[in-house]
């Protein structure tokens, strides 16, 4: 089987994005964009998924966090509905329950090619490591909506803010591990319609 893998660039007046990814990686992480604590996440979404990710971006931060947070997540589903191909013989669900000390949260995905995304995450505080937690659930909406997939991430129990969007990190990273694996008895896309969209 040839290699899922993506490479992806966007680049417009307010930010320039660069993103390679491999599905099926070791989790190899080479991460900047200029916010460590979304590097951070990012780095978690890819040891934890087993994904090898290398995303550069530079943005107009000077300005806000707010266009390099989205674009960031609108190349990196670029490049996951990229290096999916077809679809074929994904095993396409996947839902997790990640505890981070006191926190618990629940990450669930679809492949199937429809982008929704849903989203109840609490942060006890706005900023994180001087990133804007606000942000966060639209870089997950982002990449839900060129990524062409159904996201679901749902608090079960609150505390340190850190600790909350960590363990969605981790998550996010084991569902799309999960949900991207083949089955070699999965003949076709996993839709009984025998289309995915």
């Amino acid at each position: 089987m040839s290699p899922r893998a993506s490479r992806q660039v966007r680049k417009s007046k307010e930010t320039n994005v660069q993103v390679s990814l491999r599905l099926d990686g070791k989790g190899k992480a080479d991460i900047g964009t200029g916010l460590p604590f979304l590097d951070h996440m990012l780095e978690l979404v890819a040891v934890h998924g087993l994904l090898d990710l290398t995303l550069k971006a530079k943005g107009d931060l000077d300005v806000d966090q707010h266009h390099t947070v989205e674009d960031v997540g609108l190349t990196l589903g670029r490049a996951v509905d990229s290096a999916l191909g077809s679809r074929e013989g994904i095993a396409r669900y996947a839902s997790i329950t990640i505890p981070m000390d006191e926190c618990l949260v629940n990450v669930a995905i679809d492949l199937g090619g429809r982008p929704y995304f849903a989203y109840d995450l609490k942060p006890a505080t706005r900023t994180v490591g001087g990133f804007d937690t606000t942000l966060y659930p639209h870089f997950l909406e982002s990449l839900a909506q060129t990524g062409r997939l159904t996201l679901h991430v749902t608090q079960i129990r609150g505390g340190n803010a850190h600790h909350l969007l960590e363990a969605s990190a981790k998550g996010l990273g084991r569902v799309i591990r999960a949900a991207a694996s083949t089955d070699p008895r999965r003949r076709g896309v996993p839709s009984s319609k025998g289309r995915l969209d």
